[in-house]
């Protein structure tokens, strides 16, 4: 019970900063299978084509990507409009991770050091 209680509170902490960040959001193309854009039932005003297989979420495909789902300012206060139904690629990217800090350094945040 204890470990269980232990993992979640380190779940939280990490949705709290990823709350506070959004980098990833407004660094990377986030780009994947058609299928799953069906499966997760995406709006398709939410997803560009990128070949004939994959699709990528609005916004993401440009040279200074922002995802169109993402509101306020990266390293303040963010928020994803589609948290609960965006797609794989989002959930690669971990708190304090490469990809993570990549993005933070990319928009003057400091890195995070995974607990």
């Amino acid at each position: 019970m204890e470990n269980e209680n232990s993992e979640l509170k380190k779940q939280k902490e990490a949705e709290d900063i990823c709350m506070s960040c959004g980098a990833c959001c407004q660094t990377y193309r986030v780009s994947f299978h058609w299928k799953e854009a069906e499966t997760l039932d995406i709006p398709e005003d939410l997803i560009e084509p990128v070949n004939n297989i994959f699709v990528c979420l609005a916004g993401t495909n440009l040279a200074s990507p922002r995802c169109k789902m993402l509101d306020g300012k990266v390293g303040e206060k963010v928020k994803c409009n589609m948290y609960e139904k965006r797609p794989s690629p989002c959930h690669e990217v971990k708190v304090g991770d490469d990809k993570c800090n990549r993005a933070r350094l990319r928009h003057g945040l400091p890195p995070i050091t995974p607990s």
